[in-house]
């Protein structure tokens, strides 16, 4: 018997795709599918999201391999880009289209004089310094990228704050990227999962959702479901033991939690090996039959404890519900003090995932 699972609606990641590019307007939609789709599983996600997303984005190389070791054939774009002669010619092999962060990647390929150029993302630095080329070079580098490629390159950037709307830094990063790229030919990208849904006016010509795209919320305090997403990912486990806990009994390691009264304690196969976060306190929410209990004790790697005091029916053998459909992804990260992408992205290998809706197969 699985007595860890994440079930996986396709139809909903469906359904958010749909929300998010009417959101979008003309703007194309790149789906970012990275890190094994956020946890939801990079084949079977980018195979229900092939036909509707203009493009498809991942990180490393390893996933695009992956990906058309598969069948996909929508476009790929390599979000890190080509290090090195090698992974260039791969990429070439590939027919991705790499993100060019760097100078040296541009004479990479000009060395490579490729009969068939790919199509190029050129990714400018306007202030989160992480990957980019410094705006001095934006430039030549788009210049060379034209000649080589028999046309203008596409140009992005990535903003650092885009859950802070109406903050400063965002403002400055959006005007200095607009003025950078004025002017310059080639199609435009900028709107991430918070920008698209703050500032639909960002869409420009392509959008990258991500976080959107699986039903959870880019924003601290908020909920996907305030704009009618809907959480692809349900994260379920079994109860496999119920006993009663007489009052002032301690549970689980450093005896953290003691029972307020008499009460139903159950144990669930699920722990931080599993991808649970330890770091969530007695009293997160969890469900179990459909009815609200709570966490009691600390997380342990394999397994958690809970207060079944408001489900009294629960028997060894019922699911519980973790996170995901009527128990917010969010809920569970803030109670952990994290956000929902490391919650989703961390689910661990040994809980079986089951692809479900029209998308799969």
């Amino acid at each position: 018997m699985t007595v860890a699972w994440a079930v996986i609606d396709l139809d909903a990641l469906r359904h958010n795709l749909r929300l998010l590019r009417a959101r979008a307007g003309r703007a194309r939609v790149m789906a970012v599918i990275k890190a094994d789709a956020y946890g939801h599983g990079l084949v079977p996600v980018a195979r229900a999201l092939a036909d509707e997303a203009d493009a498809l984005a991942v990180a490393h190389l390893s996933e695009a391999r992956a990906l058309r070791r598969a069948g996909i054939r929508t476009p790929l774009v390599l979000l890190h880009g080509a290090l090195g002669e090698g992974e260039w010619r791969e990429v070439l092999a590939l027919g991705l289209q790499p993100v060019v962060h760097r100078a040296e990647q541009v004479d990479l390929l000009e060395r490579l004089r490729p009969e068939r150029p790919p199509a190029v993302w050129l990714k400018v630095d306007t202030g989160m310094h992480r990957l980019g080329v410094a705006p001095m070079e934006l430039p030549d580098l788009h210049w060379r990228l034209t000649r080589l490629l028999g046309g203008p390159p596409r140009l992005l950037s990535h903003l650092a704050c885009a859950d802070e709307p109406d903050g400063a830094f965002q403002a400055r990063q959006v005007d200095r990227f607009l003025a950078l790229t004025e002017g310059l030919p080639g199609e435009r990208s900028l709107a991430n999962s918070a920008a698209l849904l703050s500032r639909p006016d960002l869409a420009l010509d392509w959008v990258r959702p991500g976080i959107a795209l699986y039903g959870a919320s880019p924003f601290p305090g908020r909920r996907g479901s305030e704009w009618g997403l809907r959480p692809v990912m349900t994260f379920q486990a079994r109860l496999i033991a119920v006993r009663a806990l007489a009052a002032g009994e301690a549970v689980g390691y450093g005896a953290t939690w003691r029972a307020p009264r008499d009460l139903p304690l159950g144990t669930v196969a699920a722990g931080y090996g599993d991808g649970y976060p330890r770091a969530c306190p007695s009293g997160t929410p969890v469900h179990v039959r459909g009815r609200p209990a709570a966490l009691a004790g600390r997380v342990s790697m394999d397994l958690i404890t809970l207060d079944l005091s408001a489900a009294p029916g629960a028997v060894p053998g019922d699911a519980v519900t973790l996170w995901g459909g009527d128990l917010p992804v969010e809920t569970v990260a803030e109670a952990a003090g994290t956000i929902p992408y490391e919650l989703l992205t961390r689910l661990g290998g040994r809980v079986e995932r089951r692809h479900t809706g029209a998308g799969h197969g």
